[in-house]
């Protein structure tokens, strides 16, 4: 039964997340946090700080990560096919109408209608996240994570995988259980 709800979680994530990576994240999140409870809040979280500093699409990485822990390789495998098969299956039936109606005004209009959309879904998740992380490490680190990562990534443009592994490091040494 596992084997089935991991294909059905991540098949409809990414079969709704039209627009890529940042629109499936909330709807793998809604699945495996929400809906299955396979991992909680936080550890989807940090599986997304991981997934995010590692090269290649990140739908691919965290299906294969979570359906491995959850049915080994039997399990990963089908997390994966479940990520790349919407996308196959779009791109062979849609392939010889995309460039015929690619300038069409109702695509443009489609296009630009999704973006609010998966606006919001990313904002909640961005909320989610924060008040997680102000509830497990206090304000004083929530302020110090927050105002160093955006300087880093904006006035010293520094790459934000660099930016994930030095506020991973400064977790693994500031927050190791204390709360401040």
């Amino acid at each position: 039964m596992i084997y089935i709800e991991i294909f059905w979680a991540f098949f409809l994530a990414n079969l709704l997340g039209y627009g890529g990576g940042p629109s499936t994240i909330p709807l793998i999140q809604n699945e495996v946090v929400n809906r299955y409870e396979w991992m909680s809040l936080q550890e989807f979280g940090d599986l997304l700080a991981i997934a995010n500093a590692l090269p290649g699409p990140i739908a691919t990485k965290m299906g294969g990560f979570i359906g491995y822990e959850l049915g080994g390789v039997l399990g990963a495998f089908i997390a994966l096919v479940a990520t790349i098969v919407p996308s196959a299956i779009a791109v062979i039936i849609l392939f010889k109408f995309a460039s015929a109606f690619k300038n069409a005004l109702q695509v443009k209009w489609m296009t630009l209608s999704v973006q609010p959309v998966i606006a919001i879904l990313l904002a909640v998740l961005a909320y989610q996240f924060f008040l997680s992380s102000y509830q497990d490490s206090g304000l004083l680190h929530l302020l110090i994570l927050t105002a160093v990562s955006f300087l880093a990534l904006e006035k010293f443009k520094i790459h934000p995988a660099l930016v994930i592994v030095g506020s991973l490091f400064y977790g693994a040494v500031f927050l190791s259980g204390v709360v401040i």
